[in-house]
């Protein structure tokens, strides 16, 4: 149990520079978050301009219910979510036991944050397996 406790408190201060990183190469890119299906978040990183209302764990929490919808339609496991309103674009990865979500503005390109995936995963599978042995 010591090893992890040690491992969560290294690792979210290299998760979150990390984390920041990519949130700087995307332009209009606002927040990152990774939670868990309930969207209690694990790690976040955020500029000024993120809107406080979608970093909820009430707003986040909507993804596990829509994922579940969405792969009704007959068309296999839903990965990914992009919900776009007036002013922001919500991009959520279905990474379980982890969900990544990504804020953005409305007229960031969508294309550059799905791209964040590959970078993205090497490191989820290390934070997952910490997860998993929790």
């Amino acid at each position: 149990m010591n090893i992890l406790c040690n491992f969560f408190d290294f690792i979210p201060k290299e998760l979150k520079k990390f984390l920041q990183g990519l949130l700087s190469r995307v332009d209009g890119l606002h927040s990152i978050l990774i939670t868990d299906r309930d969207g209690v978040p694990a790690v976040h990183v955020a500029n000024e301009k993120a809107p406080d209302l979608a970093m909820r764990a009430s707003f986040l929490s909507t993804f596990g219910m829509a994922t579940d919808q969405g792969s009704k339609l007959g068309l296999g496991k839903n990965n990914t979510i992009i919900c776009m309103y007036s002013s922001y674009q919500i991009v959520q990865m279905n990474k379980l036991p982890l969900v990544v979500s990504f804020i953005a503005s409305h007229d960031c390109n969508t294309g550059h944050i799905l791209d964040l995936e590959k970078r993205i995963d090497p490191v989820l599978n290390q934070l997952k397996n910490a997860v998993a042995d929790a």
